[in-house]
């Protein structure tokens, strides 16, 4: 993989779990709503396992313009039990869900500075 393919995959990444965080915040909120389900967004890792079909525009105007990134978010129904008012929102699981987040996030940071020191060492620079 060269320098460029790992820079994209490491910001998809990034915008991956900050998808994620957005996700379980959405949760968070809605913790006391009736009837609520409680949705997630699968790793990244599951996510590039997962095959892309690639959408073909057939005429102006029929797909919305997307940036075609990896990682891709979905969320997708988590299955648990339901409260008696039909939350599916656990606070427990929704903050285990974000520490999972945030170490993929702090992940994908530390690779982009890592590969930008490489870089700097590269070309000369500290």
């Amino acid at each position: 993989m060269d320098g460029n393919g790992l820079m994209k995959m490491v910001h998809d990444a990034a915008r991956h779990a900050a998808a994620r965080q957005a996700q379980i915040a959405r949760n968070v909120a809605n913790a006391d709503t009736p009837g609520y389900r409680a949705q997630g967004i699968g790793s990244f890792a599951d996510t590039l396992r997962e095959p892309v079909t690639p959408l073909r525009r057939t005429r102006p105007g029929h797909l919305p313009p997307t940036d075609g990134g990896i990682g891709a978010t979905r969320a997708t129904p988590r299955a648990s039990a339901a409260s008696p008012n039909g939350n599916t929102v656990s606070l427990e699981t929704e903050m285990m869900h974000a520490t999972a987040a945030k170490a993929e996030h702090d992940t994908a940071l530390s690779i982009y500075s890592s590969a930008r020191q490489i870089l700097g060492a590269t070309l000369g620079r500290r």
